[in-house]
C-alpha cells in the first residue's frame, strides 16, 4: 500500500512541475479568438469524456448485483466491442456526410439511452444497451476530433496550435477520469450501483446543450452519397502509404492499450511481493485499485504535457518511434518478471506515460495525413482491427503470459510501422506516388518535374 501511495504522490508533484513548465514554453496563438475556440471545444469534449468515465468503474459490479453470471457478463462486454467494430463504424462514419456536430449529438443520445438501460435487470435489455454504447464509443473517438480539425483549419488558426489543443484535451481527459471515479464512487455508495450511470446522463445532457448552443456544423463531403464516403476512405488508405501505416500504428497500439486495461489488475495481483505477503494465508493483500488507477492517469497527464515540449523540438513522426518501442519493453515485464510487483508497477506507469504522449501525437498526425472529405470514416476503419483483437482475446480467454506476449508483438509491429512512416516523411515525394511509379520513374526526373514550374517541363513529366 505504501508503495502505491508514495508513487501517486511523487507523480502528482512531477506532473505539477512539468505542467507549470509547459505553460511557459508552449506556443501561444496570436489570434484573439483562439482561446475562446479552445475552451469551447474542451468543455464539450471533456463533458463527453466525463460521462464515459463515470460508467467504467461500476459496470461489472452492477451486472453482478443483478445476478448475471460471469459468462453472460463476458458476453455483454464482447457485445460492446463487437458493436463498436461493426455498427459503430457505420454510424460514426455518417459524420462526414450528415455533419460532425450532429453526430456528436447522436453520441450523447445513444450513450444516454444505454445508461438508461442499466435500470433494468434483464440480460437482453442490458445487451441492447451495450450495443448502443459500442456505437457511441466509435463516435467519441472520431467525430469530435474530425469536427475540431475541420473547424481549426476553417478559422485559419496557426497549424502548430492544433497539437496544443489535442495535448490539453488528453491532459484534461486524465483529470476528468480521476474526478469521475471519485464522483462515481460517492454516487454508488449513496444511491447504489446504478447512480453513476444516472450521473453520466446528466453529463450527456449538459454536453448536448453546450454543443447545440456553441458549435457550428461542418462536414466532409456532404454532396457525395453515403457509400462514397466508405469508398473514399478505402481509397485513401490503399493509395497513401502514410495513412495506411498510421492506421497500423493506431490499431496495434490501441489494441495493446485496451488489453492492458483489462489485464493490469490480475497481473499486479498475481505478482508476489514477499515483503508484504500475508503470512497466514500465503496470499498477497489486495492492491489499492483507486491509487493505482489515479497513478496511471497522472502518468498519462505527464505524457500529454511532455508532448507539448517535444513538439517544440521535433515532429511526432520522429519522437513516436522510441515511444512505441519503450511501450513494447514495458509489456515485457509481466512476461519475463511476473513475480516482481514493484518493477511491474513501474513499467505500467511508464506505459501509461507513453499512452499520454501517444494520444495527442496520433491526433496531430491524423490531422496531417487523413483526407478531410472522409476523415471520420477513415478513423473508424482504423478502429476495426483493434476491436477485433480485443474481442478475440476476450473470447479465447488466453493465459496472462500469452496475452502480454501478444501485446509485445503488436507494439513491435507498430514500432516498425512508425519507423517506416518517419522515413516516408523524410521523402514525401516517394510516399505520394503509386508504388509502381516509385519503382519505375527515375528519382531525378520526378524531382526535376516538381522543382520546375515551366509548363513545358511539367508536360514532359
Amino acid at each position: 500500500m505504501d508503495m502505491f501511495v508514495f508513487a501517486l504522490g511523487f507523480l502528482i508533484v512531477v506532473c505539477i512541475i512539468i505542467h507549470l513548465y509547459t505553460r511557459q514554453v508552449q506556443q501561444q496563438s496570436k489570434d484573439p479568438n483562439y482561446r475562446n475556440f479552445q475552451q469551447t471545444y474542451l468543455l464539450v469534449y471533456l463533458l463527453a469524456a466525463a460521462a464515459d468515465w463515470l460508467q467504467g468503474p461500476h459496470v461489472y459490479a452492477l451486472y453482478e448485483s443483478y445476478g448475471i453470471q460471469k459468462h453472460e457478463i463476458e458476453v455483454l462486454f464482447i457485445a460492446g466491442f463487437g458493436s463498436s467494430m461493426i455498427f459503430g463504424t457505420i454510424v460514426a462514419s455518417l459524420a462526414d456526410k450528415y455533419g460532425r456536430r450532429n453526430t456528436c449529438l447522436m453520441y450523447g443520445i445513444l450513450y444516454g439511452i444505454s445508461c438508461a438501460t442499466k435500470h433494468f435487470p434483464n440480460f437482453y435489455v442490458l445487451f441492447f444497451g451495450r450495443l448502443l454504447a459500442g456505437m457511441a464509443t466509435s463516435i467519441l473517438f472520431s467525430a469530435f476530433e474530425s469536427w475540431l480539425i475541420n473547424e481549426h483549419q476553417r478559422r485559419n488558426f496557426e497549424p502548430e496550435t492544433l497539437g496544443i489543443i489535442f495535448a490539453n484535451a488528453y491532459f484534461g481527459n486524465s483529470v476528468v477520469a480521476i474526478l469521475s471515479g471519485i464522483v462515481a464512487q460517492v454516487a454508488a455508495n449513496t444511491f447504489g450501483y446504478v447512480a453513476p450511470f444516472d450521473s453520466a446522463i446528466l453529463s450527456f445532457i449538459a454536453m448536448c446543450v453546450l454543443l447545440i448552443t456553441t458549435w457550428s456544423e461542418n462536414y466532409g463531403d456532404a454532396s457525395a452519397p453515403i457509400s462514397q464516403s466508405f469508398i473514399s476512405a478505402y481509397k485513401a488508405i490503399k493509395s497513401d502509404k502514410k495513412v495506411f501505416l498510421l492506421g497500423i500504428v493506431q490499431a496495434l497500439f490501441e489494441a495493446s492499450m485496451y488489453v492492458f486495461v483489462l489485464e493490469w489488475t490480475p497481473a499486479l495481483t498475481q505478482a508476489l511481493d514477499k515483503s508484504v505477503i500475508n503470512k497466514t494465508d500465503n496470499k498477497n493483500p489486495p492492491i489499492p485499485h483507486g491509487y493505482v488507477f489515479a497513478s496511471y492517469m497522472v502518468a498519462m497527464m505527464i505524457g500529454s504535457n511532455l508532448f507539448k515540449v517535444m513538439s517544440n523540438y521535433t515532429t511526432p513522426e520522429s519522437f513516436m518511434r522510441p515511444i512505441v518501442f519503450i511501450s513494447a519493453l514495458c509489456m515485457c515485464v509481466p512476461v519475463f518478471m511476473p513475480t516482481a510487483q514493484v518493477v511491474m508497477f513501474a513499467s505500467f506507469l511508464v506505459f501509461e506515460f507513453c499512452v499520454g504522449v501517444f494520444w495527442p501525437a496520433m491526433a496531430t498526425m491524423r490531422s496531417k495525413y487523413v483526407p478531410e472529405e472522409a476523415r471520420a470514416t477513415v478513423m473508424n476503419y482504423f478502429r476495426i482491427p483493434l476491436n477485433l483483437i480485443v474481442v478475440v482475446i476476450l473470447l479465447r480467454d488466453f493465459h496472462l503470459k500469452i496475452i502480454f506476449m501478444s501485446c509485445i508483438f503488436f507494439l513491435v509491429l507498430a514500432g516498425i510501422s512508425m519507423l517506416v512512416l518517419h522515413k516516408l516523411t523524410l521523402n514525401p515525394i516517394k510516399s505520394m506516388l503509386p508504388l509502381a511509379n516509385v519503382v519505375t520513374v527515375p528519382q531525378h526526373t520526378v524531382k526535376a518535374g516538381l522543382d520546375d514550374n515551366n509548363d513545358k517541363n511539367q508536360a514532359n513529366i
